[in-house]
């Protein structure tokens, strides 16, 4: 199934059904091996027990049948697309160790070989369901507001616009925006933060998480097929359908390899015969060799690492889009940040406002600031007012608000002209005062944005406004530095002095600033120049070009642009900036253990062939260590499932 049926067929319907075909289907494979072992236990007691041949000869037969019908038909309807598969080998193997009288050998490499694919299957529908389980978090119905009055649809079939109430104890049926009422909402399970987060009007809330406290008025923002929770089934399903460089390596070598071991296997028969051998032991050698020879642990070797750092990841709210995504990120020796929305919180903050009239306090100029500020949706506005609120300063009653594009804003209030600019708006009154003159140049020189408050047209008041650094930045460049082995850079349209004062906070000494998109992307092909594998981590749609051209492309925030979020290679759903080194160091780890498994699978080949070449190995102990690497590579991938895994690669070690 691929990520485009997902989102063409309800988005969230859809990929719960793909989920339960695989648990099905892996459910079936291990009724078969369960029917096999059976078979083989009771044809072995009955050969043990001295029981008539034709009788535990049955029992054989009927295990073959269980445990290798599914791999001798998978195999043939390969041979016919002409590809030699491992499976038909196997499969091949047993009949031929039973035409020549080991019958129990071959039932015993059914069993194992069944066994070992039900396994595999089982462990791919747990990595899948591990993120796939998200899905059943989203509610099916809403409660939508109509025009008389509420009514109880399919969360399916909400459109954009559409206004919903959530109750306490109730899920969100679709990302929205909160327009009415406030609550605190549980979103561990997109997010990963560990704490309900209050939600008040303005905030934006995703489907299937929980609202705890208040009832909760919101618009709908996305349909259910876009939503966050769908965009994590297409994400995982396209990373199950997409393969890693290195398997896709191992893929096309093992075609030639898997004719040249029947060829060597073919020589391995005939060359003993030439020589005076008897039939039954040389084609005994044969099959011994066939069976320990397969790739099939070196071709599992490398999926099932990847695929469960996916779903780990995924948990956590880190959606990596294809097993290539993260075998890239486990190569990345250098990150590039943006700095607005992603070093920062995007958010400007009131870092210091400075009296510099006798008339006016600091509170008094501030509130009166925030007073003409009001009524403003300006940003800058915004920060004002929010810093006399946090103040407790009230705010009177504003006549006669006038906004001015790039000027500012003018405003009376209690019988006084209030005008809050900037200094360019002003530069004649702000240079006639000392004061103020030598605040603007100071507040420049530090890199902040700066407003001047004039009362009655005289200067009362100079602020400085910074966009606030993320509470994890500096956290998150040093973990960045300790896992690639080199610093990381900054990459930002903002002026060179604001960019190097926030770079100097989070601990960054490479600040390119000044940077158009283009540029941005000239930065990017500089870095790879000088021999670096570069993720590029941003969140607005200014970011999208360096994100497409960086090895890796990381998006922050799963509210994000489409565009970046389409750019992106992986995005990070929450805020937390510190799962960018995780997500690092967990790839890094997968690649160890496929690097690991792919030595153990090879050991074990090298060895079991050499024995049987060389020595007498017997049919048992090959098929017993063959299938044997097979399962341990498999298991060794799976150690990434664990929780324990995303805290070891966490710098702050959460959970």
């Amino acid at each position: 199934m691929s990520a485009s049926t997902v989102l063409d067929h309800g988005g969230i319907a859809s990929a719960q059904g793909s989920g339960r075909a695989l648990r099905i289907w892996s459910l079936s494979e291990m009724r078969w091996a369960t029917a096999a072992l059976g078979l083989f236990v009771l044809g072995l007691a009955t050969q043990l027990a001295g029981g008539p041949a034709w009788s535990w000869w049955t029992f054989y037969v009927a295990c073959y049948v269980c445990g290798g019908w599914e791999p001798g038909l998978a195999g043939l309807v390969a041979l016919r697309e002409k590809t030699l598969d491992v499976d038909l080998l196997m499969v091949a193997a047993a009949i031929g160790a039973a035409a020549i009288g080991q019958v129990t050998d071959g039932a015993l490499l059914i069993v194992i070989f069944a066994t070992s694919g039900a396994l595999e299957a089982f462990a791919t529908a747990r990595t899948e369901d591990s993120v796939r389980s998200l899905l059943d978090l989203a509610p099916e119905t809403a409660t939508r507001i109509c025009a008389d009055g509420e009514s109880r649809v399919p969360a399916a079939e909400l459109v954009v616009g559409d206004v919903v109430v959530v109750r306490p104890g109730e899920r969100v049926p679709a990302d929205a925006t909160v327009i009415g009422g406030a609550g605190e909402v549980d979103q561990a399970t997109i997010t990963g933060e560990p704490l309900p987060v209050d939600k008040a009007v303005g905030d934006e809330v995703f489907a299937g998480t929980l609202n705890g406290t208040g009832m909760l008025r919101l618009r709908v923002d996305r349909r259910a097929e876009d939503s966050v929770v769908a965009r994590i089934a297409a994400l995982v399903d396209e990373a199950g359908q997409t393969k890693a460089r290195t398997q896709l390596f191992i893929e096309k070598v093992e075609q030639w390899y898997s004719i040249g071991m029947v060829v060597v296997t073919l020589a391995v028969f005939t060359i003993p015969l030439l020589v005076g051998e008897s039939l039954q032991r040389a084609l005994l050698r044969a099959m011994t060799f066939m069976i320990v020879a397969s790739p099939c642990a070196v071709v599992l070797a490398t999926m099932p690492p990847l695929l469960a750092a996916i779903a780990n990841a995924g948990r956590h709210g880190v959606l990596v889009k294809s097993a290539v995504v993260m075998e890239r990120l486990g190569t990345i020796t250098r990150v590039a940040f943006d700095k607005t929305g992603t070093l920062t919180r995007g958010t400007p903050e009131l870092a210091e406002i400075r009296s510099v009239s006798d008339d006016y306090d600091t509170d008094e100029t501030l509130r009166l600031a925030a007073t003409a500020e009001h009524p403003s949706e300006h940003p800058l506005a915004r920060a004002i007012v929010r810093a006399a609120r946090d103040r407790g300063l009230q705010l009177p009653l504003v006549d006669d608000f006038t906004a001015r594009p790039g000027r500012g804003v003018t405003a009376c209030a209690e019988g006084r002209s209030i005008e809050v600019c900037s200094p360019s708006a002003l530069a004649e009154p702000c240079a006639a005062d000392t004061a103020a003159a030598n605040a603007i140049v100071e507040f420049h020189a530090r890199g902040q944005t700066v407003v001047v408050i004039l009362i009655d047209a005289r200067p009362a008041g100079v602020a400085a406004i910074r966009d606030q650094p993320r509470r994890d930045a500096a956290v998150a460049v040093s973990a960045c530095e300790a896992v690639t082995g080199t610093a990381p850079v900054v990459l930002t349209g903002d002026s060179a002095v604001t960019a190097r004062q926030l770079a100097a906070q989070v601990g960054i000494t490479d600040v390119r600033a000044g940077l158009l998109p283009d540029d941005k992307v000239g930065a990017v092909h500089e870095l790879q120049t000088a021999g670096a594998d570069v993720a590029v981590v941003g969140d607005g749609i200014n970011d999208a070009p360096a994100l497409a051209v960086a090895d890796v492309g990381i998006a922050m925030g799963g509210a994000g642009s489409d565009l970046t979020l389409q750019t992106a290679d992986a995005v990070v759903i929450g805020d937390e900036l510190t799962s960018v080194p995780t997500i690092l160091d967990l790839a890094r780890r997968a690649r160890r253990i496929v690097i690991a498994n792919l030595i153990i699978a090879s050991a074990f080949i090298a060895v079991l062939a050499v024995w049987d070449l060389a020595g007498d190995l017997p049919l048992p102990l090959g098929v017993a260590g063959h299938e044997g690497s097979t399962i341990i590579v498999g298991l060794n991938g799976l150690r990434l499932l664990r929780r324990a895994a995303w805290r070891k690669a966490s710098p702050v070690r959460c959970s």
